[in-house]
Formats: C-alpha cells, structure tokens, sequence
C-alpha cells in the first residue's frame, strides 16, 4: 500500500518521505516543484503536478491507481504570510482549490486516510499563553484562514468515509539530514544563522513585552520531531482512529528570541549582538503548544532540544564556524 506525499521535495514533506523510506514503505509523491527540490526525492517515484490546475483532478486519479495509493500526506500550499496579505484570491484558489481537487480524487479513488499539514497560524493571536486545540480558531491572515478552511473540508469529507488528522505545528527549524536543509530564509533561525554568516546584525523586534527577558516567546520544534509525527499520525488514521482529530505539535517549551540568539552564537562560537527594533503590529507576546493531546493519542513526544536544533540548521546550511 502506497502513500502519496503531497509537496514531498519540500522541507518538512522531503523528511516525511526519508522515514517513510527507511520504514520500508512505499511511497510517492506530487510535488509542481516550484519551491521543492527534485534532488531531495531519492528513491520514490516523483509526479510533477499543479494540483490547482484544472487537469490536477484527473492526474490525481491516474496517480492514485498507477501506484495503488491507499493513504495521503498533504504538505502541498503555498505558506508565506506576507505574500498570502498581498495576494489572497491566489492563495485561497492554490491552498483551498488544490485540496478540493486532492479530495475529489480521493474520494473517487475510495482512498480514506489522511493527515493534513495544518498550522498554528489557523488560532491567529489567542490571549493563552499555552495553546491548545479546544481554542477558538480566529486566524488573522489569509494563509491562516487557507488552513483552518482546508481543516473544514477534510472533516466535511469524514462523512464519505474519510479519516484525517489535522497537524497544527509551531515553530519549524533544523535539519534531520545535511541534504534536506531548509532553502527558505524565512523563520528566525536561519534568518540570525544567515544574518551572522553574512556579516550582519539580527534584529529584535521589541523588547519589552510582559516575558522574562522583554522578548517574544515561541515553541521551536525540531523538523525530524514534526516528520515522526506525521508518521504516527499516519498510524492513527489508517488504524481507524477518530474522526475529526486535530492535534498541536511542538514541544510545549518557549523560548525567547534573545535565548534563540544567544544559542546560535554559543553554537557558532562568536558572541552576537542583536540590535533592537520596534514591536510589529500582531505578535503576542507568548506562543507555545499545549502537546498534551498528542502525547495522549499518538504516544509522540519531540526528542530534540533547541541547541541540538540551531546545531542541525548550522551543519545543513553549510555555515561556517568562526
């Protein structure tokens, strides 16, 4: 039984399918490759495919029986915030139009297992400080709002006969293996990693927020960690597990963006002196996953610390220590 991985030479989706591989599972997957790396697919067979295009529906279903799929991991949308502010009719047509028509082939297909990469963007600024699934979803962009609709669809579908487990994970960053390095700067850890090695200086945006240190509070997990859940959630659905499941994923530990910089110096050796910007508009002072549910149902837990994440993300970049 095979399962289609959706975006797999992306990131997060190309570690999916390294341990989906090693499990000895077999696997393909779909990617249009317009941020995925065709290199990072090394033994599944890889199908180019737009799936907001109008033929996407059709070269779906030819997938699904060519390679007697039987579940789905999808990864595949487009996910920067920004660029979903500037352009949301795009995003809502790629992210919402390309699972409709992900869902419409399974159906047709009766393929009824699937886990969806969700977000913790979908809860936008919750007044918790420690988030769990139970809190009322209010996201505040439009790649927020294209994850919580895609969450709709899919438990609007458990009545087909669908399973699916929703992932709401937090911060993402590292790197399980040297050749599957995160290629966007787009998350704080790469973005002081890049910064240092280029020479320049990392910008905190507000320091005096109500937290130890005056500085914005997040959940760092480990990419492999967040692949393994994926994997167990694969579990979870094919085994018949309950429907409209959501879960959070991270390690329900925050770290400071000063305590993220001060690691990456210590990592790297050199000492770094970030200056301090203003605050920007929308960040909450604290975000950090409540993992109790997960823990509970799936039997995860994240293994790995901060340190040995910033060490992965430095070795999978390439950087050089001083």
């Amino acid at each position: 039984m095979t399962v289609l991985v959706t975006g797999g030479a992306g990131y997060i989706g190309s570690h999916v399918v390294r341990l989906l591989e090693n499990q000895g599972r077999d696997v393909v997957v779909v990617d249009d490759l317009s941020t995925g790396v065709a290199d990072r697919v090394l033994n599944s067979p890889l199908v180019a495919i737009d799936l907001a295009s109008n033929d996407a529906e059709h070269r779906l279903v030819s997938t699904f029986e060519t390679h007697n799929v039987k579940s789905v991991i999808h990864f595949a949308a487009k996910k920067q915030v920004g660029e979903s502010v500037e352009r949301p009719i795009w995003y809502y047509r790629q992210n919402v139009g390309g699972l409709a028509n992900l869902l419409a082939a399974m159906q047709t297909c009766q393929v009824n297992s699937m886990v969806f990469s969700s977000s913790a963007a979908a809860y936008g600024n919750p007044n918790q400080r420690v988030v769990a699934e139970s809190v009322e979803c209010r996201p505040i962009n439009p790649y927020g709002q294209t994850k919580l609709i895609g969450e709709w669809m899919i438990s609007n579908a458990e009545v087909a006969g669908l399973k699916g487990a929703k992932l709401r994970y937090f911060n993402v960053a590292g790197a399980g293996w040297a050749d599957l390095a995160d290629t966007a700067i787009m998350n704080l850890i790469p973005i002081v990693i890049n910064q240092v090695a280029s020479g320049g200086t990392p910008v905190i945006f507000g320091n005096d927020y109500p937290t130890p240190d005056g500085t914005c509070i997040r959940d760092y997990v480990h990419v492999k960690d967040l692949a393994e859940a994926h994997l167990s959630a694969l579990d979870y659905v094919e085994a018949g597990g309950a429907s409209n499941s959501v879960f959070n994923v991270g390690t329900g530990r925050g770290a400071s963006v000063s305590e993220v910089i001060d690691v990456v110096g210590r990592v790297l050796g050199v000492p770094i002196q970030p200056e301090m910007g203003e605050r920007r508009a929308g960040d909450p002072a604290e975000l950090v996953a409540d993992v109790s549910a997960i823990r509970t149902e799936l039997g995860w837990k994240s293994e790995y610390e901060l340190e040995d994440i910033v060490r992965s993300a430095i070795e999978a970049m390439g950087t050089p220590r001083p």
